[in-house]
């Protein structure tokens, strides 16, 4: 079926009980077969439809669907394409998973993929992007839009795809231009444009464009700028406040007061122009962190964060049926962007946050902020060692996301090929087959288990050991040499994350000169749990085994204490007790 006809990505095998299984701990995965769903997300009431994109025998083959840990449907499979009616309630995560069974009813675990039933991509966005838009093919621009829905990408930033930061669009509304040259003078064509567009709506993922809320060129008066817009660094305006760009580009970046009124009409103007010619469904802002002490055209000193919110209103009353995501550099005027409102929290994370635990302080003010938003980080892997080409460092790629996930947010990463720098199209580094299998897995764990990861409760502190001294455990932020701990309870459940920071090098999310260490792979792994009250039944799931199926753990309760054994651990699992 076309819908799955390029994805080259692994799912494996494993040995399977019912339901929320006892299962020991699994023996070397073997390629069996690929999944695919049509699109990346669904709105309830909607169909999904499955393929296989692999010949396999059908005979004994069935599916089985689960939220969280209970079967909500099962089902024999008659097709390599069949399709499946989700509950119809909003915001749900689901995992699939096909099995074989035998005459003896032993069954066999042949791949798993995630469904997400959200009426809008607000409530658990998993953002992607695109940086190239000529040349291209279109079988080759199905097979990116392909990878991206495999990973459940549910919208999609269009980077550097402008002709003009003033002035994005080329040409006219009834004459526009078939090519352009964007800020680097890389050819931009807008057949690919639009044809990515048109890919990503076929797949139920949001187009995002790209644009600072105060860039300009050299040439911008000539266009109509005012000189009364600029920003300046100087309170006699001699000086203006400009972004430099290597000398070969198309120009440095002027920057303009986001706060003025005539260049909030003169770009909702151009914006008009970009929706008329291309079926963009929101506008991706940027901004460039702090500037100092900044001034406008009259001497004044401009309060950029306030002027964010400006921004933000006027661009959301030009076109209130279009979605608004904001950048907060560094957390820069993350409070006014707050107050603007846009569809979730967007946080680009440098070297001055760079710790594991950073990433929760930030989470942690975005929730004062907003409980109810999510929240993205833009966040470049392996940095220092992407000006030349190389591959990413698998362990540094994983833990990050691992954290990243656990935390409840998501990353910004995966478009053409994985971020590595600010500028997005720079692609010198590549994911060998193991991370991007990794990868299929990570995706489908977020979107399976995302009303544990992603929606609501509150945060608590509580204590594992490991009671043969083989590992260190410590609670949330992380120490060196242990394994981190954090917990939510949602509802009647506590959801441990164990991940696995016993080995880091740093702990550090940016692994920026890709030196992360590959954890050991640690089994049957005894541990105590201090608990309040009684508990009913205690269950565990990771992206790193099984397939990310949901299985019962035993365990005995006594004194305030859950003993058990964690069947595996690599980089990251849940352990859920239910009360």
């Amino acid at each position: 079926m076309k819908f799955f006809s390029h994805i080259l990505w692994f799912c494996g095998a494993a040995v399977l009980g019912t339901a929320c299984t006892r299962h020991p701990a699994p023996k070397e995965e073997t390629e069996i077969l690929q999944l695919q769903t049509d699109k990346a997300c669904y709105h309830p009431g909607d169909s999904v439809t499955f393929g296989i994109d692999k010949s396999v025998s059908l005979s004994g083959l069935h599916v089985r669907y689960r939220h969280l840990n209970e079967v909500v449907d099962e089902d024999s499979l008659h097709a390599d394409s069949w399709t499946w009616m989700p509950p119809a309630v909003d915001y749900k995560g689901y995992l699939a998973e096909v099995f074989r069974r035998d005459t003896k009813g032993k069954e066999e675990t042949l791949g798993t993929i995630a469904v997400d039933v959200s009426s809008d991509w607000s409530k658990f966005p998993r953002y992607g992007f695109l940086s190239h838009y000529a040349g291209v093919s279109q079988e080759h621009m199905e097979q990116i839009i392909d990878r991206l829905n495999r990973l459940h990408i549910n919208g999609v930033q269009y980077q550097d795809w402008h002709w003009k930061h003033h002035r994005p669009a080329a040409g006219t509304s009834s004459c526009p231009a078939e090519t352009w040259t964007d800020i680097a003078l890389r050819p931009v064509e807008k057949r690919v444009v639009d044809a990515y567009i048109a890919e990503t709506h076929r797949r139920g993922m949001l187009s995002i464009f790209y644009n600072l809320c105060f860039g300009a060129l050299k040439d911008a008066e000539t266009d109509g700028v005012s000189p009364d817009w600029f920003l300046y660094k100087d309170k006699a305006c001699t000086e203006r406040d400009a972004h430099r760009l290597p000398s070969q580009w198309k120009s440095d970046i002027y920057l303009l007061d986001p706060g003025n009124a005539g260049w909030q009409r003169y770009l909702a103007q151009e914006n008009e122009k970009v929706y008329s010619l291309f079926a963009f469904d929101g506008f991706q802002i940027d901004q460039l962190g702090s500037r100092g002490i900044v001034y406008n055209a009259q001497g004044q000193e401009v309060d950029l964060p306030q002027a964010y919110e400006s921004f933000i209103r006027a661009m959301r009353t030009a076109r209130p049926d279009k979605r608004l995501v904001m950048n907060a550099v560094s957390g820069f005027g993350q409070d006014a962007i707050a107050r603007a409102g846009t569809d979730f929290f967007y946080n680009e994370v440098w070297a001055d946050q760079p710790q594991f635990a950073d990433l929760a302080e930030i989470l942690k003010e975005n929730a004062a902020l907003d409980s109810t938003r999510a929240t993205v980080f833009a966040a470049y892997m392996n940095y220092n060692v992407a000006d030349s080409t190389g591959i990413f460092n698998t362990p540094g790629v994983l833990l990050t996301d691992a954290v990243m996930f656990a935390l409840g947010a998501s990353h910004l990463e995966a478009g053409e090929h994985l971020l590595c720098k600010e500028y997005f199209p720079n692609n010198n580094l590549r994911t060998t087959a193991e991370l991007d299998k990794a990868l299929i897995a990570y995706y489908d764990f977020l979107v399976a288990y995302e009303n544990l990861l992603r929606d609501g409760g509150q945060w608590q502190e509580i204590k594992v050991d490991c009671t043969d001294g083989s590992l260190k455990f410590a609670s949330w932020p992380p120490r060196a040499g242990c394994v981190s701990v954090l917990c939510r309870q949602i509802g009647n459940k506590q959801v441990l994350h164990l991940l696995n920071t016993s080995q880091a090098d740093k702990l550090e999310w940016r692994d920026a000169s890709g030196t992360m260490p590959e954890p050991d792979l640690h089994t049957d792994v005894p541990i105590s749990i201090e608990v309040a009250r009684p508990i009913e039944r205690v269950w565990m799931a990771s992206p790193d085994f099984h397939f990310g199926i949901p299985y019962s753990l035993e365990f005995r309760q006594k004194k305030g204490q859950v003993t058990l054994t964690l069947p595996n651990l690599k980089y990251w699992d849940i352990v859920v007790l239910e009360y």
